[in-house]
């Protein structure tokens, strides 16, 4: 046998080694995947059962909700009727004042403070 045919048939071998690697690792990977979407699909069985006695509710909530929007535009109309006769209207003053000071003079407690007083007392 030539050195050509030896290293095709290697060259052959390491190929089908290489394969196989990647196909253990792949199968490997997905059957975790496998394992966690079983999980998830007991969980997902889960709520489907705890949601089907809700099922009836919520077409009485709907109900309740349809009866009660055809409720509100009458209810407005009533809240206004009461909001108008109790709404606050202060009363109109017919000129402002002016502005006044809140004492006659100003004065420091500085000055005495040091012993000064100008009154001279």
């Amino acid at each position: 046998m030539t050195i050509l045919v030896i290293l095709s048939v290697v060259a052959i071998a390491v190929l089908i080694a290489e394969l196989a690697i990647y196909l253990y690792v792949v199968g490997s990977q997905l059957t975790r995947v496998a394992d966690k979407l079983e999980g998830c699909a007991g969980v997902v069985w889960d709520i489907k059962a705890n949601a089907e006695p809700i099922e009836s509710g919520v077409e009485r909530i709907n109900n309740t909700g349809r009866v009660i929007a055809g409720a509100l535009p009458l209810l407005y109309g009533m809240a206004e009727g009461i909001v108008d006769g109790a709404t606050y209207e202060p009363a109109q003053e017919t000129e402002p004042r002016p502005a006044r000071p809140a004492m006659k003079r100003r004065r420091t407690r500085l000055q005495e403070a040091v012993g000064y007083s100008p009154e001279g007392s």
